[in-house]
């Protein structure tokens, strides 16, 4: 981890909003550079401290599609442009010589890290799986992953968190098991394996995101209390509304004194809401990209909601669903923001 730049590294240990970054596609369903670079200066103007490409949000596809590095090329550009130094995070999964290969693009182009799925390696097994950590990174640092059942993720015990949080190149996790148990089993892992001050936490549990953020878990190790806190989020909830993320991470960060403990939950319990709708919990999150894409739509950023599968799109209801939502909570979106900039954004 030497090698990555001070800035960025500070960045990510100090936790901040890293949106899970999403595809830009002509009619045609082609790549729109022009929008996909206003969504990286969005996020970037917006205050992110960092971007995730190539992840679920960015549609795994993209592989099959070509798209793989190009689209990381012009999120590293922006980057660039940008001044901010951001930490950047290319997925990368597969078996272990995709992951190898994926990864070694990704340093190729400027990336700090890889977030590495697990997804489709249920095969294997435990010293199997640390194996192919370790071959990844061997090339990079490592960002680990903790990918729900519901939508292709396995169940991965304590004993494995441990071991991987022992990975010398393991700089963070993100933990979205959408599970309270197994998220402590996380963190109980990173105490055990001595790894507190090496890997930062991140969550994805898009059903609790404020409470994460929030709760400071404590460990007794050797009889003495060790204290851990989620820092940041890693989330396609994030690849909208991204200002007001910014804002919300900052507030907990500066001590969230200025509410009560009830107003805190009751926020943790509407961005619970606001999340379901986003990502079509009702329909097992068949719609949760295209979602995201009509709010990016409707702010101007995307010109519509396509995705390379021609039939993926919002499921039953879900357009609805948003609808109420943003005319009860329009104090969710980061309308009037988008709209100041959003011009500059698509120039160029």
């Amino acid at each position: 981890m030497s090698d990555i730049a001070p800035i960025p590294l500070a960045k990510l240990r100090k936790g901040g909003v890293v949106p899970a970054h999403p595809l830009a596609l002509t009619a045609g369903r082609e790549l729109d550079e022009r929008r996909q670079r206003a969504l990286s200066r969005y996020y970037l103007d917006a205050g992110a401290a960092g971007l995730a490409v190539g992840v679920h949000t960015t549609q795994f596809a993209i592989r099959e599609a070509g798209l793989f590095r190009p689209v990381l090329e012009l999120a590293a550009g922006e980057a660039a442009r940008h001044g901010s130094e951001p930490f950047l995070i290319a997925g990368a999964m597969g078996p272990t010589a995709q992951a190898v290969d994926e990864t070694e693009t990704a340093r190729a182009l400027g990336y700090h890290a890889v977030l590495l799925s697990l997804a489709g390696r249920d095969a294997m097994d435990e010293d199997a799986l640390i194996a192919h950590c370790r071959a990844v990174a061997g090339v990079m640092p490592v960002v680990g992953f903790y990918l729900q059942r519901a939508v292709g993720g396995q169940h991965l015990p304590a004993g494995f968190w441990r071991r991987f949080a022992g990975i010398e190149n393991v700089l963070a996790i993100k933990m979205a098991p959408f599970n309270r148990y197994q998220t402590l089993d996380v963190i109980e892992a990173v105490v055990a394996a001595r790894a507190e001050d090496r890997v930062t936490l991140y969550t994805g549990n898009d059903d609790h995101i404020v409470a994460d953020l929030l709760t400071e878990v404590r460990i007794k190790r050797d009889g003495v209390e060790v204290p851990v806190r989620i820092r940041g989020g890693l989330l396609g909830h994030w690849a909208v509304w991204t200002r007001r993320a910014v804002e919300l991470l900052d507030e907990i960060h500066d001590r969230p004194g200025g509410r009560s403990v009830t107003d805190w939950l009751a926020l943790d319990a509407l961005t619970t809401r606001a999340n379901a709708v986003l990502f079509d919990a009702a329909n097992d999150f068949a719609g949760c990209i295209a979602a995201l894409h009509e709010v990016l739509r409707r702010q101007g950023l995307l010109e519509g909601t396509w995705c390379l599968d021609p039939d993926e799109s919002m499921g039953p209801g879900q357009m609805e669903r948003l609808d109420r939502l943003l005319a009860e909570h329009p104090e969710l979106t980061d309308d009037a923001f988008v709209a100041t900039h959003r011009d500059r954004w698509l120039t160029g």
